[in-house]
């Protein structure tokens, strides 16, 4: 078994469900697709309006317009983050790397290690119109199955990559505490990048005048940052759970986070039911604040937004949310 080694990190206070995060249950009003498994953690549509996503038995499954669900495609392990590329559909496997899934379903391996080191957490993704592909591998301690303890010890080991059309890898960031949502912006000239453990969504130059250079674009956010898109000029930022103060507590304190690994996991902290998707423009501005208060709709990893619907996914609920926007 790997030795928990607990980092110490102060996180600076939480800000309140209050003034521009006022808590609301607009997201509560969502109309849920059912996909008859747990885990639609994250959804992407085509141009046709038909959303894919995965679940936790390595299903790809298919939602028509109407909200039919149909198998598409099985791709083993636990698929995460789903981009299209090309007539393809890109899976961020968290067990497995980097997949392609084509239209009739067959699935083919892309990419799984980076320098002799096998990936251990692939989780999201965004793809470049010229079939760049900027992806997260969230740790490289920790697994999806215990993907707390890579919160709780608080190594930065997460990298964000980048892997050319001609099949060449690099690091675009690392040293992230649990790096996880990817989106380019709207001229493709950075890459957002959140980083779960601490809060945070960062962007990463790849043009112009700062290219190369990565800064901070959101800070202290009020939850756990997950899965980002970006759809016509708003960065979508799904956060799976609020802030909780037992967490930050046991941040500087590493005998705590010590005994809370030794805890069952039944006893560990654990994501709020309370689903939070925040809406940015490219100037960091809040544009869009989405609540479930009531918990209906929770845990929310991922949202996308197409033809006025945001469709939210989900890492343990049964189901896909729907909301007009």
């Amino acid at each position: 078994m790997r030795p928990f080694e607990p980092q110490p990190w102060t996180a600076p206070p939480a800000p309140a469900l209050a003034g521009p995060f006022e808590v609301n249950d607009r997201l509560g009003q969502a109309r849920l697709i059912p996909v008859g498994d747990e885990g639609p953690e994250d959804v992407v549509v085509d141009a046709q309006g038909f959303a894919y996503t995965g679940t936790h038995d390595g299903h790809v499954l298919r939602i028509d317009p109407s909200g039919s669900v149909s198998p598409f495609a099985e791709v083993g392990g636990r698929p995460l983050g789903l981009e299209l590329h090309g007539e393809d559909l890109l899976v961020c496997n968290a067990d497995l790397g980097l997949q392609l899934v084509s239209p009739s379903g067959a699935v083919k391996p892309l990419l799984d290690g980076f320098d002799g080191e096998k990936f251990l957490l692939t989780n999201n993704a965004s793809v470049a119109s010229d079939g760049t592909i900027y992806f997260t591998v969230s740790s490289a301690r920790w697994s999806l199955e215990v993907y707390v303890n890579d919160l709780l010890e608080g190594h930065p080991t997460g990298r964000a990559f980048a892997r050319a059309p001609d099949g060449s890898l690099r690091v675009c960031v690392d040293q992230l505490l649990f790096a996880n949502g990817v989106a380019l912006d709207a001229a493709q000239q950075s890459v957002f990048v959140a980083e779960t453990g601490k809060y945070r969504v960062h962007r990463h130059w790849l043009a112009g005048p700062k290219a190369g250079q990565t800064e901070r674009f959101l800070d202290n956010l009020p939850g756990f940052p997950d899965n980002l898109s970006f759809d016509a000029g708003v960065l979508w930022v799904a956060l799976a759970s609020p802030r909780q103060k037992l967490v930050d507590f046991m941040g500087p304190r590493g005998w705590l986070r010590k005994l809370s690994y030794r805890l069952p996991d039944a006893l560990k902290p654990a994501p709020v039911r309370h689903g939070i998707v925040l809406g940015y423009d490219e100037s960091g501005r809040l544009v869009h604040n989405l609540q479930a208060s009531s918990g209906k709709v929770a845990i929310t990893t991922g949202a996308r937004f197409f033809d006025g619907s945001l469709y939210v996914g989900s890492l343990s609920e049964p189901h896909v949310a729907v909301l007009k926007l």
